[in-house]
């Protein structure tokens, strides 16, 4: 069997566009996945501004101007894209030229450069990724408090159905409103066109630990649609959305977290794909650089461009955030993001897309303590130092 320098352990998105950018750069690179060829189901977009520059634009199904809604309504000046999700799994998989790909299930990793699988075998790399999403097999580590967790409950309806919430090329990335006519936890409404003549309606929880139940969504969007009269078919297609958003950084000892397990995914929007897909190429020039010199090296050289000082900054700084919403009464909630949405365009487009701007973060917190009031301020900086949260059960 010849030599493998990279193993790529997950198939989806962030796995697949990482294997092919080491493929294309002459590196031996293989993927094991359970089922590698399993259709991708979930929903994915980005704002235009962040669609990644060798990405055909047949990949993108649908663009719209995004607005928000909290306390008072909003435009965000962007361009939202949602992609065609079978387009995109096609671009990557054409992607992957000689790399190989294993169907099987990893349980582990017992040393550096080697995989157990779950029949008993082994396979072994020079370096090993891992782009197994949130269950990120090479790092199990043990969860000291429940996970927080984003959740969604979606229906996809018709456009002539959704149109009391959007009208044509219109994506409302936040709805607010408690137009579902329950207090408690707070949620919102996710609506975007999917391209096809339908529309993608979703009732989602930001983040909670743990993640509020999905028949609690399911509840409140389908009040919230039918004061709305909106009734969606019976054989209505749904989607049903749970991931964690407060991983630690992965930390396993010889393999280097990617994608979603990094954990690239912004605490505060739950969105990864956008810099998965621009980080990838990066991430393989590193491996072809330093493999040379040994797979430590390389390793080393992979996981400073995943995590450079910059963006474990920033991460953290968005990590209190996190943490900071999780604390506010849920009341409060509308008139922070109504606050958040206030501010200039430039540093609300640094927090939820820079990953690296550690002087663009700063600005932007600074600039929406500058002009949150009293309560919010001190909310904002007993976050920053108090313990995490340990349960919003209470809420």
């Amino acid at each position: 069997m010849r030599h493998t320098d990279v193993l790529v352990v997950g198939a989806g998105p962030a796995g697949l566009a990482i294997a092919g950018a080491c493929g294309r750069l002459g590196l031996a690179t293989a993927v094991v996945d359970p089922a590698p060829e399993r259709p991708w189901t979930a929903t994915y977009g980005m704002w235009s501004g962040e669609l990644p520059p060798d990405l055909p634009t047949s990949v993108v199904s649908a663009r719209a101007a995004g607005r928000a809604i909290a306390v008072s309504e909003h435009q965000l000046g962007w361009e939202y894209a949602v992609l065609d999700v079978p387009a995109l799994q096609r671009h990557l998989t054409d992607g992957l030229n000689d790399v190989r790909v294993h169907a099987a299930r990893v349980v582990g990793s017992p040393e550096a450069g080697v995989v157990a699988l779950a029949d008993g075998s082994q396979l072994r790399a020079s370096v090993v990724v891992d782009a197994g999403g949130g269950a990120r097999p090479l790092d199990r580590t043990t969860r000291r408090r429940p996970a927080a967790a984003q959740t969604a409950y979606g229906v996809v309806v018709d456009a002539a159905a959704a149109a009391p919430f959007v009208e044509p090329d219109d994506a409302l990335f936040m709805d607010w409103r408690a137009d579902h006519g329950e207090t408690g936890w707070p949620t919102f409404l996710y609506v975007i066109p999917l391209g096809d003549g339908t529309v993608l309606m979703e009732e989602t929880s930001l983040a909670r630990r743990p993640g509020l139940p999905l028949s609690t969504l399911r509840r409140r969007l389908h009040a919230r649609l039918t004061r709305h009269g909106v009734q969606p078919p019976t054989d209505a297609r749904t989607e049903r959305v749970s991931f964690r958003v407060d991983h630690p950084r992965h930390r396993a000892p010889g393999a280097l977290g990617f994608g979603a397990a990094a954990p690239l995914i912004h605490p505060a929007t739950g969105f990864s794909l956008a810099t998965s897909l621009r980080l990838a190429p990066q991430v393989a020039a590193a491996l072809a650089a330093h493999l040379p010199e040994g797979p430590r090296g390389a390793l080393a050289a992979a996981q400073k461009t995943v995590w450079p000082l910059d963006a474990r900054v920033v991460h953290q700084v968005r990590r209190i955030g996190l943490e900071s919403l999780l604390r506010m009464p849920p009341a409060d909630v509308p008139g922070f993001f109504e606050q958040f949405f206030a501010l200039p365009d430039a540093h609300r487009w640094t927090y939820l897309t820079a990953r690296d701007d550690v002087r663009g973060i700063v600005a932007a917190m600074n600039c929406l303590f500058r002009t949150s009031d009293g309560r919010l301020r001190r909310h904002l900086v007993t976050s920053a130092v108090l313990p995490a949260v340990t349960t919003n059960d209470a809420a």
